[in-house]
């Protein structure tokens, strides 16, 4: 019976946690493409993350325009579901240190997933609504638009055909690649690591 609340526990920290950390890179990713502050949804982000990183901010100032008060909320979020997994699966308590080398291994994994998974949506709905001005799918054109623009400076498109977004699914599916090496190296537990979105199939 025990076993069974601690696995309750785990998941429901570990949803929360990575609906925080999801909304925290979201707003810092959306930032750095200046995706359209006034959208619904980014206004709906701002609400949400609002309440940690407006005081967080005060302590941690930008860097060359970046919002690292965002980044550094998002490594605390990750350290702080890591920390209290672990004590709730039984684990005791993880280095610190080591918790917080994770956490960013985690970031980073959970921003490629967020963009993978964001390519998919929006290919997919090229295909079934092209001329779609929806307040989500605009906002995830803004955010995926500097992620494709390097690639299509080194491959421009086929005549009508973008073919970019192929190449940055392979771009991003070798990073995810390399990121479970870097896991491993780090010493990571799996179960640290499961907590972390993916690329689906990894």
């Amino acid at each position: 019976m025990t076993s069974t609340f601690s696995n309750i526990g785990v998941f429901l920290v570990a949803t929360l946690g990575i609906l925080a950390l999801f909304a925290v890179l979201l707003r810092f990713l959306l930032q750095l493409a200046r995706a359209d502050f006034y959208n619904p949804i980014s206004q709906g982000i701002v609400k949400v993350t609002n309440p940690l990183l407006l005081p967080l901010r005060k302590l941690v100032p930008g860097v060359f325009g970046l919002d690292m008060a965002s980044v550094v909320l998002a490594l605390l979020v990750g350290w702080v579901m890591i920390m209290v997994c672990g004590m709730l699966a039984g684990g005791g308590f993880f280095n610190p240190l080591s918790a917080l080398l994770w956490s960013l291994l985690g970031a980073v994994s959970t921003t490629i997933a967020i963009l993978f998974v964001g390519m998919l949506i929006s290919i997919i709905f090229s295909w079934v609504a092209p001329q779609s001005s929806h307040p989500a799918l605009m906002l995830l054109r803004q955010l995926l638009e500097p992620v494709y623009a390097p690639v299509r400076k080194v491959i421009p498109p086929l005549g009508m055909i973008d073919i970019s977004p192929i190449f940055v699914f392979i771009l991003l599916t070798v990073a995810d690649k390399l990121l479970l090496g870097f896991a491993q190296m780090a010493n990571m537990p799996a179960f640290v690591y499961s907590l972390f979105w993916h690329i689906p199939g990894f």
